[in-house]
């Protein structure tokens, strides 16, 4: 047994390489990682986008495929469509707690949205402008669902370059073979 008070961190960053080829050995699944991101506010577009960007600095073929709200964070409006809404979400940290009837009045979401957008900026957390950006240059596949496309009437012209079009059944065919799966 190892003594974990003796390890540095490159004794640490070998056993987790070593783990992870072991691991990649006995596992017959390619190295990718497919999203399915499906909700379409400022909290909920972080957690695709920094799987994928991490996923790809790992080795990892990264795709997310975006479908109903989710389409928001590849529009090319993202900055106007993604917004934080405070009412019924009761684990969104407020300056004071405020019941729903005071988070659902006018001017609630452009001040929540100010405020998370805030709070992540003084943290030094990166936007969703530069985590697009990082996506698409690490080759993170983005990809719309063309049936919610087709249901809520966008046009390809609507989104972001490098943003792919596709179905559920051709995301489905990469999906059933990655090695990590996640729904968000």
């Amino acid at each position: 047994m190892l003594e974990t008070d003796s390890l540095t961190q490159d004794d640490v960053r070998q056993i987790v390489r070593e783990e992870i080829k072991r691991a990649f050995k006995k596992d017959p699944a390619r190295k990718n990682l497919s999203m399915v991101a499906s909700k379409g506010t400022l909290d909920w577009a972080y957690p695709p986008l920094i799987l994928a960007t991490a996923g790809a600095a790992a080795n990892m073929d990264a795709a997310i495929f975006f479908t109903f709200y989710g389409l928001n964070i590849i529009h090319k409006d993202f900055e106007k469509k993604l917004l934080v809404a405070p009412t019924g979400n009761p684990a969104m940290p407020m300056p004071v707690p405020m019941p729903d009837v005071i988070t659902g009045m006018p001017g609630m979401k452009a001040f929540a949205t100010g405020m998370m957008k805030s709070m992540f900026s003084k943290k030094g957390v990166a936007t969703i402008k530069e985590l697009l950006d990082v996506a698409m240059e690490m080759e993170v596949r983005l990809i719309a669902c063309q049936m919610t496309m087709d249901v809520f009437g966008y046009e390809e012209s609507d989104f972001l370059d490098g943003v792919e079009f596709g179905g559920a059944a051709a995301f489905l065919s990469d999906a059933r073979k990655s090695h990590v799966t996640l729904f968000i």
